[in-house]
């Protein structure tokens, strides 16, 4: 995944290629973003934890590719299965960004260190390190299936996971949206009504 695709990917936004793909490729809008205006593009490199048991995420730590998105399904478990001391040993190993069904702590120096995590929950509570179900293996969050190199999107609008064949004709619709929509504001902004633009005049007589 070069860089030109990661910044494009940001810049439309995961509502704008969830929609442009036609896939149920968006995770449960539950995972949220832990501070404000956080976001990420990348490959994604998927972990399954044990409920409370963040065992499988160290090993994650060493094995998966610079530039990685973690991607983690603890079973919807919420506790503190990340906190900075993770994020620290993260960023030395080139992880760009962490989405976990989850929960997550130390909220304040994540957002201090600008490092993207998107989680199911915020839990003080501590994990276990006593088995690792699945590193770097085809997992499924929220229903949604993740194999290594699929594309995270993740920003305010919530988190979506695209399979890597599907990359491509998901930035070229998006891009076909994109303008159709800035061509839509423009007209808004001059007067015109969404039930004409969308072809929707019809439903005035009928309400």
């Amino acid at each position: 995944m070069n860089a030109e695709i990661t910044q494009r990917a940001l810049e439309l936004g995961s509502a704008t290629l969830y929609e442009a793909s036609g896939l149920a490729c968006a995770l449960d809008p539950a995972i949220r973003p832990v501070w404000q205006g956080a976001s990420i593009a990348g490959p994604a490199y998927p972990v399954k934890c044990a409920p409370g048991d963040n065992l499988a995420i160290h090993l994650a730590l060493e094995r998966a590719p610079r530039g990685s998105v973690l991607v983690v399904t603890t079973d919807n478990f919420v506790a503190g299965y990340w906190g900075e001391v993770m994020t620290v040993a993260a960023e030395a190993a080139g992880i760009v960004g962490l989405v976990i069904d989850g929960g997550v702590r130390d909220i304040a120096a994540l957002a201090r260190r600008q490092f993207p995590v998107f989680a199911r929950g915020i839990s003080v509570r501590g994990t276990i390190k006593a088995s690792a179900p699945s590193v770097g293996k085809e997992i499924s969050i929220t229903g949604v299936p993740v194999c290594t190199g699929d594309v995270v999107v993740a920003d305010d609008d919530g988190v979506i996971v695209l399979p890597t064949a599907a990359i491509d004709q998901a930035l070229a619709s998006g891009n076909e949206r994109c303008a159709k929509e800035a061509a839509m504001m423009m007209k808004l902004g001059l007067g015109a009504k969404t039930l004409d633009l969308l072809g929707l005049s019809q439903w005035r007589e009928r309400s």
